[in-house]
């Protein structure tokens, strides 16, 4: 009976101590974390701003869709929320690629600022748009041809007051 009993004792000190201990994950748990970060890096990579043929395969036929989901409510939206729809496609480029690397390059489960992750995306996605647009309206880059076929474009609707100028 003494027996059974200090038994019963180490048994539940051996249960307490495996509880305070941190789970090691196992072998599949990890590379299942590595393969998914190897994913969402892809394709945050292929979305974001970093990959310089992306645009013409990926961003502009998502932002073109956003815009011409929006164009239904008016016609004058097609063009401004393309815009939108192309900084959102690069954001979401970025913030992929940010979850991506810290699946791979981590083991450990580390605190996340998502904060200061989405304004880093969101600065970074916002500069290169900007710089696109003004590329646009200063007649450096062209625009599509679908955008001609409607309206001409008026990109001093588009944009802030701060950067259309008088010709």
């Amino acid at each position: 009976m003494e027996n059974a009993k200090k038994v019963s004792k180490e048994y539940q000190l051996a249960e307490q101590l495996t509880q305070q201990l941190p789970q090691a994950k196992s072998f599949k748990e990890v590379w299942f974390k590595k393969i998914r970060g190897g994913l969402l890096l892809a394709i945050g990579y292929l979305l974001s701003p970093l990959c310089w043929w992306n645009d013409i395969f990926f961003n502009l036929p998502i932002a073109y869709a956003f815009g011409y989901i929006f164009s239904w409510l008016s016609p004058d939206l097609l063009f401004p929320c393309t815009i939108v729809g192309y900084w959102l496609s690069n954001i979401a480029g970025i913030l992929l690629m940010q979850l991506g690397t810290l699946d791979i390059v981590t083991d450990k489960p580390k605190e996340k600022n998502l904060k200061k992750e989405l304004l880093t995306g969101l600065i970074s996605s916002t500069a290169f748009t900007v710089v696109i647009v003004a590329l646009i309206h200063f007649n450096v880059l062209d625009t599509p041809d679908f955008f001609s076929s409607q309206q001409s474009v008026n990109l001093s609707s588009a944009l802030p007051v701060t950067l259309v100028t008088s010709r």
